[in-house]
């Protein structure tokens, strides 16, 4: 072993004894030697002599890299050595008269390492230095089964490193590979493919595992070389021969026929081939009974073949060839549906491509012939099957761990596309589909335990996808089956319904069919008792539980007065479930999401917030549900300073709960009960409102309480209207004293809502908070950009990004409801300038259009607010002059010169259309004033030659908004051409 050996061992070991430093020193030395003039020569002796694997490996890789990189520099007699030695050696010949490199007997690794180095030469050498290339390894082929294995891995070796398409290729490899397969096909396909006939006839009894690779090697060339070399009387009865007679070859030589019925073509010429092929002969062999080994090995084929027919039926025109094709197709259906259910086919989503494609071309027939009748039921039991869950994951799906999760999303992804499908089908075979699904019921009621979870899961599914697409109205009127149906279903006891996935399946089909249940009364009693027992709400599993109180809420916005005759049995149904809600042992669970529980105090607000409910019994029924849990509160609050650090999260998380209770509660009564046809119930919200108000103050600092009390104020707004304003003061000034800026912006959302519900019933609270609020803001906030580049996404950028961005909203909202006198109130003057001044910059630039066309919106609105008609008072002094030397000039003229004011964009478009209005109404409110300064200040510096500006003024004193618009546009256009951006914002 000589030291070039020693380095490459070391370099290849993975035991971890060897140091890095060794190591280094090894692949140090490899680099070295391969920078040597005479590499290629070393790794010919090597591969001659060396039967250390690792060695012929690193020689190999060696050798294809040279030929790779260096070849351009490569001397021509060192040329003719590398191909002489290469194809000797892939010949198994001596590579210098004497020396017979024993390559060929190494492991498939290194003879697929060889191969590679073999096309590498062929990319730079063939047709143009080295054209008989393949002529001579056919002279070779005799020699037996070692030459033969070798030729077809650089066949395949050829189609993976440049020929097939199934991999991304640079632009000079696609060139390559053209100009190999057109000179292939010139020279020497037809030799190459009567090679194949002759070994695979020879070798088919013998030696199988090398029939296999020629096989593999013809089925990736079948796609680009000339298919009368394989469609033949010679080719064809032998490749089906195989499949019939051949236990080991009948894979590949299926695959082959695949290739065959896939390759590319018009679609005359398509449908002769298939028909031609009379790939019936197979057909026969498909049967229950039949060999599962074999029905896998012509699957693809078959569901191939029936694609391919399916898309001739689809391009093709004449009637006569569209009855073939789907007699080919009746023809090969039933085959390809017993492989549907009962193998693996590529992948499931291809399946239902297929079908869904075969069930469109029925679309457009009408009546089904019974043939097509029979096959939308074979399609139903393949989705039936495939929808099924393996019984396998049970436990996991009813426990929902890591594999369970994976199985029940996988199954989830897919039945979305089973859904389209299955609408497709209703809509083309209703009865057929619903007395499919009707049976799937009865027998997964019948089957067996072992199998009885995953058959009635998956009928329930069927069911629930059926009222997916069916119409509303069809639900309602029970249309078809569905009034023998939905009986049944919403009144069976499965004997698996404990398990989690059939219970939650259940519940979902049920309320999908509430429309029927809507226009049958006589059976809500008993989808009352589906929603509220151990199907339901009292189900043991806390998924089940949580959606069905999320469901049932869903049943009583829909039934509503259908339901008060049954309140009493409902409430007294629901007593356990509404007190373990807020107790320790449900508090402490991490319910995330939108079903945290909460929705079983919504469904019991809408029953008893009714005014069809009489006064006195709503009145009992809200204050059973409300005095303890206030009480509770209460109770929480007075003992809050004697909590111990380990009791705190766990009371808190207890009041975050009850908070969630009554806000859900809240929502079924309207603003007009509670305030005026029955104040009482108004007054115990009041009284309820009074006492969350002190968790603010108990508990100033804990986020999370913070934003349930304030989601209850919002609530609150709503439901009791103005009579929530005593509250307000004291609620409003709690929540901004301890605010920090990232929760300002929860606190400006409520004040929105409250400008937007009271307008200017709210300016004294308003006028009383807005100083504080903006002193707080614009210590945080910038009054320009952001700063930008690496580093600058921060989270607390981002806050504050968003905080600015809800600030715009208020602003914008105060302007447009008559509130812009707050920020002239002698506590709030202070801060004008600085509003101006964001403002501006905001409307100027800005990255938000939005945004942008808000702030505009905003000046817009406190010119009205603030000026009067040319030479009347100034109400602010100032402001007049700022908008017209300032805002005027700057957001109506230089902001618009930007190249990137896009107007081919809507949204920039809708901002012009603003700044253009802002034009019009500090013309009609400020006169010539604005006029004057804009024409003579502004457009000289844009270069806006006079016959324009004398337009502009004519367009602006005129009364067509949308000719001004126009004109302006085209302006600013002509303008930006004569500038080329070369004014900025100042």
């Amino acid at each position: 072993m000589d030291d070039l050996e020693k380095a490459i061992l070391i370099l290849f070991d993975v035991s971890g004894s060897l140091d890095d430093a060794l190591k280094k020193k090894a692949k140090d030395y490899c680099d070295d030697i391969k920078e040597k003039p005479s590499i290629c020569s070393i790794c010919i002796k090597k591969l001659c002599f060396s039967s250390l694997l690792e060695v012929q490996f690193w020689c190999l890789q060696t050798l294809q890299d040279v030929i790779r990189i260096r070849y351009a520099s490569v001397s021509l007699d060192e040329k003719f050595f590398i191909r002489k030695s290469v194809f000797s050696i892939a010949c198994s010949e001596p590579v210098d008269d004497k020396n017979v490199a024993r390559l060929l007997e190494s492991p498939a690794y290194i003879k697929n390492k060889f191969a590679q180095v073999l096309v590498t030469l062929i990319y730079f050498e063939y047709p143009l230095i080295w054209p008989s290339v393949f002529f001579d390894f056919l002279s070779h082929l005799s020699k037996g089964a070692v030459v033969i294995d070798m030729f077809s891995r650089i066949l395949n070796a050829l189609d993976d490193e440049l020929i097939s398409l199934d991999y991304t290729r640079s632009s000079e490899e696609m060139v390559a590979a053209g100009r190999i397969k057109d000179a292939m096909r010139q020279q020497c396909v037809p030799q190459i493919v009567r090679v194949w006939y002759d070994i695979v006839s020879l070798y088919r009894n013998s030696d199988q595992e090398l029939c296999t690779s020629v096989l593999e090697s013809m089925r990736r060339y079948i796609s680009w070389i000339d298919i009368g070399l394989i469609v033949n009387d010679a080719f064809i009865p032998l490749l089906f021969d195989l499949i019939l007679v051949s236990e080991h070859l009948r894979g590949a030589a299926a695959a082959c026929l695949l290739a065959v019925v896939s390759k590319r073509m018009e679609p005359q010429s398509k449908l002769s081939l298939l028909q031609s092929l009379q790939i019936s002969r197979v057909f026969g062999l498909i049967a229950d009974d039949g060999d599962s080994d074999f029905i896998s090995s012509i699957a693809g084929l078959l569901s191939g073949y029936a694609a391919e027919v399916l898309e001739c039926f689809k391009r093709l025109n004449s009637e006569e060839e569209k009855s073939i094709s789907m007699e080919l197709l009746n023809e090969v259906l039933p085959s390809v549906f017993y492989v549907m259910q009962n193998c693996e086919v590529d992948a499931p989503f291809s399946i239902v491509q297929f079908l869904s494609a075969y069930v469109g071309t029925m679309k457009s027939l009408s009546p089904l012939s019974e043939k097509q009748l029979h096959n939308v039921g074979r399609i139903l039991e393949v989705i039936h099957t495939h929808i099924r869950y393996d019984p396998t994951y049970r436990n996991n799906l009813d426990v929902l761990d890591k594999i369970g999760k994976e199985e029940e999303d996988r199954m989830a992804e897919f039945r979305k596309d089973i859904l389209v499908l299955l609408r497709s089908m209703s809509r083309v075979a209703p009865d057929v589909t619903q007395i499919f699904i009707r049976n799937s019921i009865v027998s997964a009621v019948a089957s067996p335990p072992d199998r009885n979870v995953e058959e009635v899961e998956a009928a329930l599914y069927l069911f629930y996808a059926l009222g997916e697409s069916i119409s509303d109205e069809s639900i309602r009127t029970g249309s078809g089956l569905l009034s023998e149906l939905v009986p049944t279903i919403i009144s069976t006891r499965f004997p698996c319904h404990s398990n989690r996935l059939v219970a939650l399946v259940y519940l979902e089909a049920i309320t999908r069919y509430m429309k029927f249940v809507q226009e049958n009364a006589k059976y809500i009693p008993i989808v009352l008792a589906a929603y509220l027992d151990e199907r339901g709400i009292h189900h043991p599993n806390i998924d089940v539980s949580l959606r069905a109180s999320y469901l049932f809420m869903k049943v009583v916005k829909l039934l509503k007065m259908k339901l008060v005759p049954f309140i009493e049995t409902i409430l007294q149904s629901l007593q356990d479930t509404v007190a373990r809600f807020t107790s320790m042992d449900y508090a402490s669970k991490d319910l995330l999401g939108s079903e945290d529980g909460s929705h079983i105090f919504e469904a019991i607000g809408l029953l008893i917030g009714m005014e069809d409910v009489p006064l006195e019994k709503q009145s009992d029924y809200l204050s059973t549900l409300l005095t303890p849990l206030c009480q509770q509160v209460d109770e929480l609050l007075k003992n809050a300073k004697l909590l111990s650090p380990d009791e705190a999260p766990e009371k808190i998380a207890i009041i975050q709960q009850i908070i969630m209770a009554i806000n859900s509660l809240s929502k079924g009564f309207s603003e007009r009960l509670v305030t005026a046809s029955r104040p009482a119930i108004g007054l115990m919200f009041k009284q309820t409102l009074d006492i969350l108000l002190q968790v603010l103050v108990v508990f100033p600092k804990i986020e999370p309480l913070r934003n349930k009390v304030m989601s209850f104020i919002h609530r609150m707004v709503e439901t009791l209207g103005a009579s929530v304003f005593p509250y307000l003061p004291k609620a409003l000034e709690q929540l901004l004293a301890e605010t920090e800026p990232k929760e300002m912006v929860s606190f400006l959302l409520l004040l929105n809502q409250l400008i937007c519900k009271f307008n200017t019933l709210f300016h004294d609270i308003l006028e009383e908070v807005f100083p504080a609020i903006a002193g707080m803001i614009f210590n945080v906030v910038p009054r320009d950009a952001f700063p930008s580049g690496p580093g600058t996404n921060t989270e607390e950028i981002r806050e504050l990004q968003e905080l600015q961005r809800t600030l715009y909203t208020f602003l914008h909202v105060i302007a447009t409801h008559n509130l812009s006198s707050i920020f002239l109130s002698p506590k709030s003057r202070g801060y004008l300038d600085s509003i101006m001044q964001l403002l501006l910059y905001t409307s100027c630039k800005h990255w938000d259009i939005l945004v942008r066309k808000a702030c505009v919106q905003i000046f817009i609105t406190l010119i009205n607010d603030w000026c009067t008609r040319p030479y009347g008072e100034e109400k602010v002094p100032g402001f007049q002059k700022f908008m017209i030397e300032v805002f005027a000039t700057n957001c109506c003229l230089y902001s618009l010169l930007d190249k990137s004011f896009e107007f081919r964009d809507a949204n920039t478009l809708v901002l012009f259309g603003e700044i253009v209005l802002a034009q019009k109404v500090m013309y009609e409110k400020f006169g010539d004033e604005f006029l004057i300064h804009f024409v003579s200040k502004g457009f000289p510096a844009a270069r806006c030659p006079q016959d324009l500006a004398a337009q502009y003024c004519q367009k602006l004193q005129g009364s067509d908004i949308k000719a001004l618009k126009s004109f302006y546009q085209s302006l600013i256009e002509n303008l930006r051409m004569q500038q080329n951006g070369s004014l900025v914002f100042r």
